[in-house]
């Protein structure tokens, strides 16, 4: 009958939701296990599962990070202007812990990056992270942090990024692990390790080729050439392109607005469920950047690069 058939279809939807709901449980779970240290046998406990309260942090020459709550909405600021917000240990270190917060704070639902100063980032400051980088030490030993470009799972709540003015190398790769990118339209784009002996360590050689295409990342990546804003929107690697910097900071607040009115759960599952299609393949990737780097760091093609840099040279390579 009619009837019975409707009843019987509704019951299939209901095991359906059901199944699904339970498999979304499991690997929620799953993932929150993995990201506080906790292994499949070992099982849940309640106190690797921390709820934390975000604060602001103003700010000073002391702050290299600094937090600002809007709501439901949280603005993480690079905070080093004197340097064009070069980023150094301290710093990765600091964005790494807000990240941490942002994700384990249930009252934020999205976050901003954003640069203060002239520039959003010119990147990694070589000479800051030369000593760590030629050593054997790991970058992050803290327990409550995310790394701010993963290799494995990184933030489960979205993160919108906004840059103007200089956006160079980890600074481009910290705008490239964002859900959503808005940049000011005097944005200079680059990622030119390769001109100064060096490659692009943070993902990059994964995410800009995802984002833009394998001939658009390349063009730039083994060239060292930098590029527009419009070249960056039209890469796809940019949604919106703003007038001036404050407009850009003022798109990406309404964008956090906007996500932070949705519901919460379903923005979560939706990430849970987009990266699953796309992490795994790049995991291995991503793995071996770290070693790679260190390597490059103890080259000769690497002191060539700081010393013709300082003399205000040209380079010359021997590939060694």
């Amino acid at each position: 009958m009619p009837g019975n058939g409707l009843l019987i279809g509704r019951r299939n939807l209901l095991k359906a939701a059901a199944v699904a709901a339970a498999g979304f449980s499991t690997w929620s779970g799953l993932a929150t296990r993995v990201q506080s240290g906790e292994t499949e046998s070992s099982g849940p406990s309640r106190s690797a599962i921390k709820e934390v309260k975000m604060v602001d942090v103003a700010p000073s020459v002391t702050s290299k990070v600094t937090v600002k709550r809007r709501g439901q909405i949280v603005l993480i600021g690079i905070n080093r202007p004197n340097i064009q917000n070069r980023i150094d240990p301290e710093t990765y270190l600091g964005l790494a812990k807000a990240y941490y917060q942002y994700e384990h704070d249930s009252s934020l639902r999205a976050a901003v990056l954003f640069g203060h100063g002239d520039n959003f980032s010119r990147g990694i400051d070589v000479d800051a992270f030369q000593a760590l980088a030629t050593s054997e030490q790991p970058l992050l030993t803290d327990a409550e942090i995310i790394d701010p470009l993963p290799k494995a799972k990184g933030l489960s709540k979205p993160l919108v990024v906004v840059v103007h003015g200089d956006t160079w190398n980890m600074g481009h790769e910290l705008h490239l692990v964002a859900d959503i990118r808005i940049a000011a339209a005097d944005t200079r784009f680059g990622q030119d390790e390769n001109t100064h002996g060096r490659f692009p360590g943070g993902g990059a050689t994964v995410r800009f080729v995802r984002e833009a295409g394998w001939a658009n990342a390349m063009r730039f990546m083994l060239t060292g050439d930098h590029w527009s804003a419009e070249e960056a929107f039209r890469m796809g690697v940019v949604q919106k392109i703003a007038p001036t910097a404050e407009q850009a900071l003022e798109a990406g607040i309404e964008m956090a607005t906007k996500i932070a009115a949705c519901g919460p759960l379903g923005i979560k599952a939706t990430l849970a469920s987009a990266h699953q299609a796309v992490d795994l393949s790049e995991a291995e990737a991503l793995s071996k950047l770290e070693t790679q780097y260190r390597a490059l760091y103890k080259s000769e093609d690497f002191k060539e690069g700081r010393k013709a840099e300082a003399e205000g040279r040209p380079p010359i390579y021997q590939g060694r």
